[in-house]
Protein backbone atom coordinates (compact mmCIF):
# COMPACT_ATOMS: atom_id res chain seq x y z
CA UNK A 1 0.00 0.00 0.00
CA UNK A 2 3.11 2.67 0.47
CA UNK A 3 4.74 1.53 -2.57
CA UNK A 4 1.11 2.84 -4.44
CA UNK A 5 0.86 5.44 -2.71
CA UNK A 6 4.17 7.03 -2.21
CA UNK A 7 5.64 4.97 -4.80
CA UNK A 8 7.74 8.43 -5.91
CA UNK A 9 9.21 8.55 -2.39
CA UNK A 10 9.31 4.44 -1.76
CA UNK A 11 12.08 4.32 -5.18
CA UNK A 12 14.04 7.28 -3.71
CA UNK A 13 14.51 5.56 -0.63
CA UNK A 14 14.35 1.85 -0.95
CA UNK A 15 18.00 1.98 -0.94
CA UNK A 16 18.45 3.01 2.53
CA UNK A 17 15.46 -0.10 3.34
CA UNK A 18 17.81 -2.79 1.98
CA UNK A 19 20.80 -1.21 4.05
CA UNK A 20 19.22 -1.09 6.99
CA UNK A 21 18.02 -4.69 6.11
CA UNK A 22 21.08 -6.32 5.40
CA UNK A 23 22.90 -4.92 8.38
CA UNK A 24 19.95 -6.39 10.17
CA UNK A 25 20.06 -9.79 8.69
CA UNK A 26 23.63 -10.31 8.70
CA UNK A 27 24.10 -9.21 11.87
CA UNK A 28 21.55 -11.73 13.09
CA UNK A 29 22.96 -14.94 11.20
CA UNK A 30 26.36 -13.95 12.81
CA UNK A 31 25.54 -13.06 15.59
CA UNK A 32 22.51 -15.02 16.80
CA UNK A 33 20.98 -17.96 14.29
CA UNK A 34 24.66 -19.51 13.76
CA UNK A 35 25.82 -19.76 17.28
CA UNK A 36 21.85 -20.75 18.08
CA UNK A 37 21.85 -23.91 15.16
CA UNK A 38 25.29 -24.68 16.13
CA UNK A 39 23.93 -25.45 20.06
CA UNK A 40 20.98 -27.55 18.49
CA UNK A 41 22.90 -29.21 16.26
CA UNK A 42 26.45 -30.82 15.24
CA UNK A 43 25.49 -30.88 11.85
CA UNK A 44 25.28 -26.66 11.81
CA UNK A 45 28.23 -25.22 10.04
CA UNK A 46 27.76 -27.43 6.89
CA UNK A 47 23.73 -26.83 7.06
CA UNK A 48 24.70 -23.25 6.40
CA UNK A 49 26.62 -23.39 3.60
CA UNK A 50 24.04 -25.59 2.58
CA UNK A 51 21.54 -22.66 2.99
CA UNK A 52 23.83 -20.17 1.29
CA UNK A 53 25.01 -22.43 -1.85
CA UNK A 54 21.60 -23.39 -2.31
CA UNK A 55 20.63 -19.79 -2.41
CA UNK A 56 23.40 -18.99 -4.95
CA UNK A 57 22.43 -22.02 -7.25
CA UNK A 58 18.14 -21.19 -7.23
CA UNK A 59 19.24 -17.14 -7.91
CA UNK A 60 21.69 -18.13 -10.38
CA UNK A 61 18.84 -20.53 -12.06
CA UNK A 62 16.15 -17.91 -11.96
CA UNK A 63 18.95 -15.61 -13.22
CA UNK A 64 20.01 -17.75 -16.21
CA UNK A 65 17.51 -19.51 -17.20
CA UNK A 66 14.42 -17.38 -16.71
CA UNK A 67 15.32 -13.85 -16.58
CA UNK A 68 17.44 -13.61 -19.51
CA UNK A 69 15.45 -15.67 -21.88
CA UNK A 70 14.60 -13.16 -24.83
CA UNK A 71 10.07 -12.71 -24.48
CA UNK A 72 8.21 -10.94 -27.69
CA UNK A 73 5.73 -9.98 -24.30
CA UNK A 74 6.49 -6.53 -22.34
CA UNK A 75 4.95 -8.03 -19.26
CA UNK A 76 6.92 -10.95 -19.19
CA UNK A 77 9.70 -8.83 -16.95
CA UNK A 78 6.89 -7.99 -14.78
CA UNK A 79 5.81 -11.29 -14.98
CA UNK A 80 9.07 -13.26 -14.27
CA UNK A 81 10.23 -11.07 -11.43
CA UNK A 82 6.24 -11.58 -9.38
CA UNK A 83 6.74 -15.14 -9.52
CA UNK A 84 10.55 -14.82 -8.56
CA UNK A 85 10.11 -12.93 -5.27
CA UNK A 86 6.56 -14.60 -4.64
CA UNK A 87 8.60 -18.23 -4.25
CA UNK A 88 11.15 -15.99 -2.19
CA UNK A 89 8.62 -14.29 -0.09
CA UNK A 90 7.02 -18.06 0.38
CA UNK A 91 10.49 -19.28 1.55
CA UNK A 92 10.69 -16.57 3.66
CA UNK A 93 7.39 -17.24 5.66
CA UNK A 94 9.03 -20.75 6.19
CA UNK A 95 11.94 -19.21 8.07
CA UNK A 96 9.45 -17.49 10.08
CA UNK A 97 8.90 -20.71 11.42
CA UNK A 98 11.62 -21.90 12.02
CA UNK A 99 12.92 -19.11 14.14
CA UNK A 100 10.10 -18.32 16.38
CA UNK A 101 10.36 -21.90 16.99
CA UNK A 102 13.41 -21.47 18.80
CA UNK A 103 12.35 -17.77 20.85
CA UNK A 104 9.99 -15.17 20.39
CA UNK A 105 13.45 -13.03 20.08
CA UNK A 106 14.88 -15.21 17.56
CA UNK A 107 11.91 -15.43 15.42
CA UNK A 108 11.59 -11.30 16.25
CA UNK A 109 15.12 -10.29 15.18
CA UNK A 110 14.68 -12.39 11.92
CA UNK A 111 11.48 -10.86 11.05
CA UNK A 112 12.65 -7.29 11.45
CA UNK A 113 15.10 -7.64 8.52
CA UNK A 114 12.60 -10.33 6.73
CA UNK A 115 9.70 -7.54 6.68
CA UNK A 116 12.35 -4.50 5.42
CA UNK A 117 13.86 -6.68 2.81
CA UNK A 118 10.30 -7.23 1.56
CA UNK A 119 9.90 -3.86 1.27
CA UNK A 120 12.33 -2.95 -1.54
CA UNK A 121 11.30 -6.24 -2.94
CA UNK A 122 7.71 -5.01 -3.14
CA UNK A 123 8.89 -1.39 -4.63
CA UNK A 124 10.50 -3.43 -7.27
CA UNK A 125 7.77 -5.91 -8.45
CA UNK A 126 4.96 -3.21 -8.03
CA UNK A 127 7.15 -1.01 -10.48
CA UNK A 128 8.38 -3.24 -12.80
CA UNK A 129 4.41 -4.63 -13.44
CA UNK A 130 3.90 -1.08 -13.90
CA UNK A 131 6.30 -0.46 -16.73
CA UNK A 132 5.56 -3.83 -18.26
CA UNK A 133 2.10 -2.63 -19.15
CA UNK A 134 -0.27 -3.46 -16.30
CA UNK A 135 -2.92 -1.19 -14.52
CA UNK A 136 -2.21 0.45 -11.57
CA UNK A 137 -4.71 -1.58 -9.55
CA UNK A 138 -3.78 -4.98 -11.26
CA UNK A 139 0.12 -4.18 -10.43
CA UNK A 140 -0.96 -3.45 -6.75
CA UNK A 141 -2.72 -6.59 -6.49
CA UNK A 142 0.05 -8.80 -7.91
CA UNK A 143 2.32 -6.76 -6.12
CA UNK A 144 0.74 -7.41 -2.97
CA UNK A 145 0.15 -11.33 -3.76
CA UNK A 146 3.54 -11.78 -4.66
CA UNK A 147 5.81 -9.82 -2.18
CA UNK A 148 2.99 -9.62 0.74
CA UNK A 149 0.69 -12.82 1.16
CA UNK A 150 2.63 -15.42 0.36
CA UNK A 151 5.00 -14.65 3.48
CA UNK A 152 2.10 -15.89 6.10
CA UNK A 153 0.81 -18.34 3.69
CA UNK A 154 4.38 -20.16 4.10
CA UNK A 155 4.28 -19.69 7.85
CA UNK A 156 0.86 -21.25 8.12
CA UNK A 157 1.56 -24.00 5.76
CA UNK A 158 4.99 -24.96 7.79
CA UNK A 159 4.35 -24.21 11.35
CA UNK A 160 1.94 -27.46 12.47
CA UNK A 161 5.00 -29.86 11.77
CA UNK A 162 8.04 -27.62 12.41
CA UNK A 163 6.56 -27.08 16.08
CA UNK A 164 6.33 -30.54 16.79
CA UNK A 165 10.34 -31.25 15.50
CA UNK A 166 12.75 -32.26 18.14
CA UNK A 167 15.84 -30.37 18.72
CA UNK A 168 18.25 -31.32 16.19
CA UNK A 169 15.98 -31.05 13.38
CA UNK A 170 15.26 -27.22 14.41
CA UNK A 171 18.87 -26.97 14.68
CA UNK A 172 19.13 -28.25 11.07
CA UNK A 173 16.82 -25.94 9.89
CA UNK A 174 18.21 -22.96 11.68
CA UNK A 175 21.34 -23.69 9.92
CA UNK A 176 19.82 -23.55 6.77
CA UNK A 177 17.96 -20.72 7.28
CA UNK A 178 21.02 -19.07 9.26
CA UNK A 179 23.04 -19.74 5.89
CA UNK A 180 19.61 -18.37 3.46
CA UNK A 181 19.57 -14.70 5.47
CA UNK A 182 22.82 -14.06 5.18
CA UNK A 183 22.65 -14.77 1.84
CA UNK A 184 19.97 -12.43 1.03
CA UNK A 185 21.83 -9.78 3.37
CA UNK A 186 25.00 -10.08 2.14
CA UNK A 187 24.71 -10.93 -1.71
CA UNK A 188 21.45 -9.65 -2.47
CA UNK A 189 21.08 -6.58 -0.36
CA UNK A 190 24.39 -5.51 0.25
CA UNK A 191 25.49 -4.50 -3.21
CA UNK A 192 22.62 -1.92 -3.02
CA UNK A 193 24.68 0.29 -0.58
CA UNK A 194 27.66 -0.29 -2.87
CA UNK A 195 25.97 0.44 -6.24
CA UNK A 196 24.19 3.50 -4.98
CA UNK A 197 26.39 5.09 -2.06
CA UNK A 198 24.11 7.81 -0.89
CA UNK A 199 25.08 9.78 2.31
CA UNK A 200 22.95 7.67 4.77
CA UNK A 201 23.42 4.19 3.44
CA UNK A 202 26.32 3.98 5.75
CA UNK A 203 24.38 5.04 8.00
CA UNK A 204 21.38 2.82 7.36
CA UNK A 205 23.56 -0.46 7.24
CA UNK A 206 25.29 0.57 10.84
CA UNK A 207 21.93 0.99 12.21
CA UNK A 208 20.59 -2.36 11.45
CA UNK A 209 24.02 -4.26 12.77
CA UNK A 210 22.78 -1.81 15.99
CA UNK A 211 19.24 -3.10 16.11
CA UNK A 212 20.27 -6.69 15.89
CA UNK A 213 23.15 -6.45 18.23
CA UNK A 214 21.06 -4.61 20.82
CA UNK A 215 18.68 -7.02 20.55
CA UNK A 216 20.85 -9.63 20.94
CA UNK A 217 22.83 -8.20 23.63
CA UNK A 218 19.19 -8.02 25.65
CA UNK A 219 18.76 -11.34 25.70
CA UNK A 220 21.40 -12.93 27.47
Amino acid sequence: MIARRFSDWGRQNAVYFACFAAGVLIAVSFLHLMPKSIELSSQGPVLMLTGYLVMHLLNRFLTTQVCDKPTTADYAIGLVTMLGIGFHSLIDGVMYSITFTVSFFTGALSAIGMVLHEFPEGIITYVLLLKSGFSDKRAFWLAFGAAAATTPIGTLSSYWWITSAGKPLVGNLLALSAGALFYVGATHLLPMAEREPRKLSLIALGAGVATALGITLSMR
